[in-house]
């Protein structure tokens, strides 16, 4: 008896020393893999109101866990700034139907309720630079492809069909695609 009893002492010590060196210390610092986890899913992410404020840049970055585009809006933090984003198979150009070329695995159409123009003198309102996105690890392609009755389309390549999010912080209209799943 005494013999089981040491032999079971032992496996539990053996067990718990296991558990010990392969779990986490408390307050310790979570892996990458814990820090990139997402939930976003990638179906459509819409907001319909829309105070229709000038789109002014499109910039992009990086981070750890996702590729960022960010619509920059003539405005102030209380401008609501409506979107539609989803994938689709191909970009096709709102109001004339045009095949406009995108690279990438996967296509996010960006539908910004903000027109790329003046709406009361109807200048433009973005300049025409291209979004840079080399080396990137999920984006592939940002392409502009036209502004039409208030609402400016953009095409995203990505990698692949991943993940993403969208959301306004004060003139800022953000959209994260996650680098996995």
């Amino acid at each position: 008896m005494r013999r089981l009893s040491g032999t079971l002492a032992a496996l539990i010590l053996a067990v718990a020393g296991l558990a010990a060196a392969t779990a986490p210390a408390a307050g310790a610092a979570p892996t990458a893999a814990e820090n990139c986890s997402v939930t976003w899913g990638s179906m459509v992410k819409a907001e319909w109101d829309s105070d229709y404020r000038p789109l002014v840049g499109i910039r992009s970055g990086r981070h750890d866990c996702y590729d960022r585009l960010v619509f920059d809006i003539d405005g102030t933090a209380a401008d609501r700034i409506g979107y539609y984003v989803h994938y689709v198979s191909q970009l096709r150009q709102d109001g004339s139907g045009d095949l406009i070329p995108v690279k990438g695995g996967a296509i996010l159409e960006v539908v910004a309720f903000a027109p790329a123009y003046d709406p009361e003198t109807m200048e433009p309102t973005l300049p025409e630079t291209k979004v840079k996105v080399d080396g990137y690890r999920t984006f592939r392609d940002v392409v502009v492809a036209g502004s039409f009755e208030g609402q400016t389309q953009v095409g995203l390549g990505v990698r692949a069909r991943l993940p993403f999010r969208v959301f306004q912080t004060g003139n800022h209209l953000v959209v994260d695609v996650a680098h996995t799943w």
